[in-house]
């Protein structure tokens, strides 16, 4: 998978028992790793890596699962937990150096951000979540006809086996389908850009089903243990999201607010894949994090 920039020093790391990921690393100083969201790979960063790497090491990863990262099979329910792809980016962080670090994620990666806070408190200096709810939040404010804007996450949730053939039958249409309708400027992505997104999606169709469908069982009992229990994210949060509380009628900070008390949160005016829409302005805002 050709990068469209040379600055990446990529590595292959084992996380895990088996499992490698696939990083791309530029810069020096202090660290932050950067970790993609759906339907895309570690090159959804390539701006904002450029932009950070003046003045910190920047690790961008493909998560396991997506990209040149290993794709093991799912066997029972935790191969894809969001518990164990956050333990992989402690682990690769920990390869690299670095036991504390700050952390960003965009969609399915601040998914995985989210869950690494909770749970290696000590090991997140910083946490930011690119457009995208708690799970266990987000499941709770889809309702009614405005959840339709969430198909795939049923349609992923179900079973294995259906979910799989269906996307599989048609899997360019399936994720061009995200990139196309998920963006305010089509330019932001340009066409070797997508064509590498495409073809990282196109190996990987169980791996992202398995994905999602934790994200339907076990990372929603995760989150419901530590609501429970009332721990929140220690360490300081941005979140930058599109108004869809506006669409879908939450008060996002407020669901955010619950889980951090020391938050910052913004409504930023771009399509879903805010990073390559607006590379500065994430930029800008992941710096101002690092500062606080």
């Amino acid at each position: 998978m050709a990068p469209p920039t040379s600055t990446f020093d990529y590595q292959r790391i084992e996380v895990a028992d088996g499992v490698s990921l696939n990083a791309a690393v530029v810069g020096s100083g202090t660290p932050i790793v950067l970790l993609h969201g759906f339907p895309q790979t570690h090159l959804m960063w390539r701006h904002v890596a450029a932009d950070l790497a003046h003045d910190h090491t920047v690790i961008c990863p493909d998560l396991r699962g997506y990209g040149d990262s290993d794709k093991p099979v799912e066997t029972d329910g935790t191969v894809y937990a969001k518990r164990t792809m956050a333990a992989d980016v402690v682990a690769l962080a920990g390869a690299l150096g670095h036991d504390r670090f700050a952390l960003a994620g965009h969609d399915r990666g601040a998914l995985v951000a989210f869950r690494a806070g909770l749970d290696h408190p000590g090991r997140i200096t910083h946490l930011a979540s690119l457009d995208v709810l708690p799970t266990l939040d987000m499941w709770e404010v889809l309702h009614g006809v405005s959840a339709a804007v969430g198909f795939h996450l049923y349609l992923m949730a179900q079973p294995p086996g259906l979910p799989e053939q269906m996307i599989a039958a048609s899997p360019d249409a399936f994720f061009g389908h995200f990139l196309d309708i998920w963006t305010n400027d089509p330019q932001a992505i340009p066409p070797e850009v997508r064509t590498s997104y495409l073809d990282a999606c196109r190996g990987a169709v169980p791996s992202i089903v398995a994905d999602y469908r934790a994200s339907a069982g076990i990372d929603i009992e995760h989150d419901k243990a530590d609501r429970a229990a009332g721990n929140q994210l220690k360490m300081p949060v941005t979140v930058l999201q599109q108004d869809w509380g506006a669409f879908l009628g939450f008060d996002a900070a407020a669901l955010w607010g619950s889980w951090a008390s020391d938050l910052e949160h913004r409504t930023v005016t771009s399509g879903h894949f805010m990073a390559e829409e607006k590379p500065s302005e994430i930029a800008e805002a992941l710096r101002s994090l690092l500062s606080r």
